[in-house]
């Protein structure tokens, strides 16, 4: 048997547990997600993320703060039903308008989505600016190319609209009914704003989704 060499360790991988911490700090100190390869760069050689991640998401499960995974990435945040002690009681200077919100929600149901198909399900057309804010605030980027004529550009939402609402990705968007129960419809949507289904389309009372948060205000 060959003698282990004292310097052998140096090329191992630390036990699970260190590696859990190790990541816990990392996520900690981490304003924005972290993804798994980010993790693993700068972890020692062999060390797995991906199963820290696991045990450490485990160990927070029931906590205040949790281990939350957005989109293809990582992030420490506040338990959602704790997010009430969070909110601010200044006034958010920087407010979407109505016309920002409703191309927000029709990119996020519909995505990806042109801005043509934008138009017609909100019946008006979409200023620039409009989409200018919403890529600006870094909610919205640029998706894959239309093979259609004219090649048109799609638009998608971002890891950090979905880090924003505390979502893992797009199909964690609230359907109709969860939107009223939360407050967030007021009046009748455009046709198409959310995507078609029994709850969205059966009732006469459905209504639009509109911010009533710091962030959104009506035109």
């Amino acid at each position: 048997m060959a003698e282990k060499h004292p310097n052998d360790s140096l090329f191992e991988a630390p036990p699970m547990a260190e590696q859990e911490r190790m990541v816990e700090a990392v996520l900690f100190a981490s304003a924005d997600p972290v993804t798994v390869k980010d993790l693993e760069d700068r972890m020692p050689h062999g060390c797995d993320a991906a199963e820290a991640l696991v045990h450490l998401r485990k160990r927070y499960d029931g906590r205040g703060v949790q281990v939350m995974r957005v989109g293809d990435a990582w992030a420490m945040r506040t338990a959602g039903d704790l997010g009430f002690l969070m909110q601010k009681e200044t006034v958010e200077t920087r407010k979407l308008s109505r016309a920002a919100v409703e191309t927000l929600a029709i990119i996020a149901y519909h995505q990806p989505a042109t801005r043509a198909e934008i138009e017609e399900i909100r019946g008006v057309s979409v200023s620039r600016g409009t989409i200018d804010q919403l890529l600006e605030m870094e909610w919205i980027r640029f998706g894959r190319r239309r093979m259609t004529p004219g090649r048109p550009v799609t638009y998608v939402v971002t890891q950090g609209f979905l880090d924003h609402f505390g979502l893992e990705n797009a199909r964690d968007l609230p359907g109709v009914k969860e939107l009223r129960a939360a407050g967030l419809l007021e009046s009748r949507p455009p046709p198409g704003l959310l995507p078609g289904g029994p709850e969205s389309d059966a009732d006469e009372d459905d209504e639009v989704v509109r911010g009533q948060s710091e962030l959104f205000e009506d035109e």
